[in-house]
């Protein structure tokens, strides 16, 4: 089986996993300001409890994003970094399908998954998922990013990710039970997800050159006016 190593900082817990010989080991550490400090001594402390050097992966798997500008930035630059420097590819995993292998562990019957990310700004990202036999996921529908009322919730799919929780006056105890299967906004994307699908997308030749790794971007601008900040209060308090 191959050696995947695999890291995640894409929001607030930065995370990083190694895939080795079937096991899976990981460590997290939260607060976004210290990622780009913590990724690295967390990938050495994994090695050698693995008894293992670098180069003997044969990949490094990353969120992609959507999700933190900065944190998506660091995952992509951290493994492009690594990657090209044992000549070992890249393999992207997006963050959205890493909630839904969260929720996969959470719920094993769950057939489809609606991932649902807090994207700041009164938005969301998400995207759907249906479950496959091989351990993958077929896309329903694409990431996207729009308001919490724009989220299609039709088919009472499984739902993940802490949208449910940063919008809950629209994803209400009522709205959650009447939409969805079950409801888990605790399931985030984790370095863990990340490994696994990282290693079933190498696998399905999913692995890219270290130059060709670029984040995945739905905002072109992350941050708003003064004014605009009022009309999303406003719309926020009349709500």
């Amino acid at each position: 089986m191959s050696t995947i190593l695999a890291i995640e900082t894409s929001t607030e817990l930065a995370s990083a996993a190694l895939l080795h010989k079937g096991e899976l080991i990981a460590h997290e550490s939260a607060g976004a300001q210290t990622h780009s400090d913590s990724i690295l001594p967390m990938i050495q402390r994994l090695l050698a409890e693995a008894g293992i050097a670098l180069a003997q992966c044969d990949a490094l798997a990353f969120g992609v994003g959507p999700g933190s500008f900065t944190g998506v930035r660091t995952a992509c630059g951290v493994v492009q970094g690594l990657a090209f420097g044992i000549d070992r590819p890249a393999v992207p995993v997006v963050t959205l399908e890493a909630v839904a292998q969260a929720c996969r562990a959470a719920h094993a019957q769950a057939a489809e998954v609606l991932a649902v990310l807090d994207a700041r700004m009164g938005e969301v990202y998400w995207a759907r998922y249906r479950a496959r036999e091989d351990g993958g996921w077929d896309v329903l529908a694409e990431p996207a990013l729009s308001a919490a009322g724009q989220v299609a919730t039709d088919g009472r799919p499984v739902a993940g990710g802490n949208g449910l929780s940063m919008y809950a006056a629209h994803f209400t105890p009522e709205f959650c039970a009447r939409e969805f299967d079950s409801a888990y906004p605790q399931c985030m994307p984790h370095a863990r997800h990340v490994a696994t699908l990282g290693l079933h997308h190498f696998a399905r030749g999913g692995a890219l050159p270290a130059q060709e790794a670029q984040p995945l971007y739905l905002r072109n601008k992350v941050a708003l006016t003064t004014a605009e900040r009022e009309v999303r209060d406003a719309l926020k308090g009349a709500a």
